[in-house]
């Protein structure tokens, strides 16, 4: 046998097992890049899912801050009605403490009644400026707490909307 058919033998063989290696090698990339590609898709759909999570979370929490600043509206209005009747009732009540000042004030033929009803005029327009200042005084405190109320229901109802439910 002539030594160049064993050099081309040899060669054939080393060039079939380099030709198998580098087969193997390139499925094993293949593989590789499959399993990479797949773990990148799952990362991905993981990450949208995630925001879409965020975003529907975020979406409801805004939904209910809104809900919460639309339902303070409506109780400062229902209190403000209420304010604005309490304001027509104290008018009504001055306007009878008026009139009972002027009741008592009418001159009389006796004098001795004539300064009776002096001082109980006086004394009439004392208690109708007492109620006068207290009234204004109760409006003032009134309005002050359903204020401070109502914001501190609706900063409640807010934050409630921002924990976490469950």
């Amino acid at each position: 046998m002539s030594p160049w058919v064993g050099l081309a033998a040899a060669v054939v063989l080393v060039a079939s097992h380099w030709g198998a290696y580098e087969h193997g090698r390139s499925v094993e990339q293949a593989q590789a890049g499959q399993v990479s590609a797949k773990r990148d898709s799952g990362d991905r759909l993981a990450e949208v899912i995630g925001e879409r999570g965020a975003r529907q979370q975020e979406h409801q929490r805004a939904q209910a801050q809104e809900e919460a600043r639309v339902h303070g509206h409506e109780e400062r209005s229902i209190a403000s009605a209420g304010a604005d009747g309490a304001d027509a009732a104290g008018q009504r009540l001055r306007d009878e403490g008026a009139k009972l000042a002027a009741a008592v004030s009418c001159p009389g033929a006796d004098t001795a009644a004539v300064a009776r009803g002096q001082a109980a005029t006086r004394a009439a327009m004392v208690l109708s400026d007492l109620l006068t200042r207290s009234v204004e005084t109760n409006r003032e405190l009134a309005k002050a707490y359903d204020q401070s109320r109502i914001a501190g229901e609706q900063c409640r109802r807010e934050y409630d909307a921002l924990l976490p439910s469950g």
